[in-house]
This record gives C-alpha cells, structure tokens and sequence, in this order.
C-alpha cells in the first residue's frame, strides 16, 4: 500500500501510542503494532453486514483469524503518539477476507502487515454473505500489478512434526488471554513467539539469573493459526534457526500440545550479539 492508495482505497483510523505498547528500547514492538492493526480492523464499519445480523438474518457466528503478518519497518513512539493506520481489503474469498495494512506517523511508514479472517459457526467455515461482501468492496485496494501479500502461505509439512525443531520453551496458557471465542487470543499467542525467541537467545548469550537479558525480538512475524489453544493447558513453542545472515535470524517456531503442532510463525529478529557458533548447532532440519 503507497501514499496514492491512503487516498482512493481504504480506511484510515488513529491510534495512540500506549505504555503496553512500547518495547524495551522505549519505542513500540512489533507485537504493539499487531494490536494497533487489531484495532484498527475491529473499528471498521460494515454497514450492510451490520443491518443484515441486526435483522437476524445472518448467524451466529465466529470471527477467526487464520494467518496474520506484522513488520515493524522503523521506531514508533513515545506514549500519547497518533499513529494512522491504512487498513484496505487485498483478497476476497468464498469464506475468507485478506485485508492488508499500513501504519504511518506523519509520512513516515513504521509498520505494515496483513490478515486474513474467516466467518465459521460450529460445522466450519460459512460463505461471506452479499451484504458483507458489499461492505468489503468498498474498502477494496487498487491492483497493483504484481501478487499482494497473504498472511497465509503454503505450509511444508515438516513444520507439523516435532522432529524439526531444535529448541524448546514451556509454557502454560493463562485465564487473562483467553477471548470471546473461548481460546487463547492471537494477540497472546504472539507474545508466546516473543517469549520463545527471548529464551533462545537468552540461553544462546548465557545468561545468568539476574544478568541482563538480551534485547533482540524480531520485527517481523508471519503466523498461521492451525487449531485452538485453549485454558487451562500447557504448551510448548519450539524453535529452530532456519538461516542466518549479517544483520539478522530467520527463525521457525511452531505451538505444540503434545505431538499436535496447534501454530507456526516465521520470524527475523536482529542478530545482535547471538554467537554464530550457537546459530550454527541449530540447523532447521530439511
């Protein structure tokens, strides 16, 4: 999305920069901006669509995100910054919608990502009803001319089994991230990627209790939502390197339960001071 399509596409709402938001390094992360980019998707107004439920025409129904990308593209900040996020519709599908965002302060673009949201009652997935489709017309972007991005892409199927993994992080859901749909919020499930990666590198520095824990969550998160994470429950995230270059490291994380692999992420977070030496003993296995 560039400066012409703020213009003839899309929706823009403000959103303030909040203390929850910021990162360590006094600026928002990436997982502040993927609350913004919530935000900014639940205030949208789908005037057909809301008549038509209102009706009792339509439902009930759940809202599900299946696959979200967020990337923190420059520092955003301090608290009590307005930020405008573009939000436009990219994709729509028989069951599903792609929407694709921007975040910008002033003319500067900080963060962009995108998500893609299915309607589902009990027997799965439901057809996106005229009135909706309508609304998501309205908020379409203009083509491009080359493919837009799709916070869902083609899953390898290594990436289910625990055999391709190489670093493991417990951790146990808890009463406060559990939303309206009974499981564990998207939102929380990235903090979850976040707490992964903090503990490799953590572990990779070696550092002590009490020393100083190592500052190096990734910019970028691309998430695909596989199954429900539920309370109470415990968990693993699992880790592996997948590549590594200069400035960065390109991780491959995956939710399990057990042998159930419930989400995987994508990630590149700044190398830092990981030692390459560690890097290297943690191959993604192929």
């Amino acid at each position: 999305m560039n400066s012409s399509e703020h213009q003839s596409a899309g929706v823009q709402v403000d959103v303030p920069v909040r203390q929850a938001d910021l990162g360590r390094d006094g600026s928002a992360s990436t997982i502040g901006m993927a609350r913004w980019l919530e935000d900014a998707r639940i205030r949208l107004r789908l005037h057909r669509f809301e008549r038509l439920i209102g009706k009792g025409r339509f439902g009930p129904f759940r809202i599900l995100l299946v696959g979200q990308h967020i990337s923190r593209l420059a520092p955003a900040g301090p608290v009590d910054t307005r930020v405008q996020v573009h939000t436009g519709v990219r994709r729509i599908g028989r069951s599903s919608v792609t929407f694709e965002q921007e975040i910008t302060v002033g003319d500067e673009r900080v963060g962009r990502g995108d998500a893609t949201i299915v309607l589902a009652d009990d027997s799965g997935s439901l057809q996106l009803p005229d009135e909706l489709i309508a609304d998501l017309d309205e908020m379409r972007l203009p083509e491009t001319g080359a493919p837009g991005s799709s916070a869902a892409t083609r899953l390898r199927p290594e990436r289910l089994h625990r055999a391709h993994y190489s670093y493991w992080a417990p951790l146990r859901s808890r009463i406060g991230d559990v939303d309206s749909n009974q499981h564990v919020n998207f939102i929380a499930l990235a903090t979850w990627y976040d707490e992964a990666v903090a503990a490799y590198t953590s572990d990779s520095i070696g550092t002590t209790a009490g020393g100083s824990v190592p500052d190096l969550p990734p910019w970028s998160y691309r998430i695909q939502y596989l199954g429900e994470v539920t309370y109470p429950g415990d968990y693993e995230v699992a880790l592996t390197v997948r590549s590594v270059d200069t400035g960065s490291v390109h991780y491959e994380l995956g939710v399990f339960r057990g042998s159930t692999c419930l989400g995987v992420a994508d990630a590149i977070g700044p190398h830092g001071e990981l030692p390459s030496r560690r890097l290297q003993l943690v191959p993604a296995k192929l």
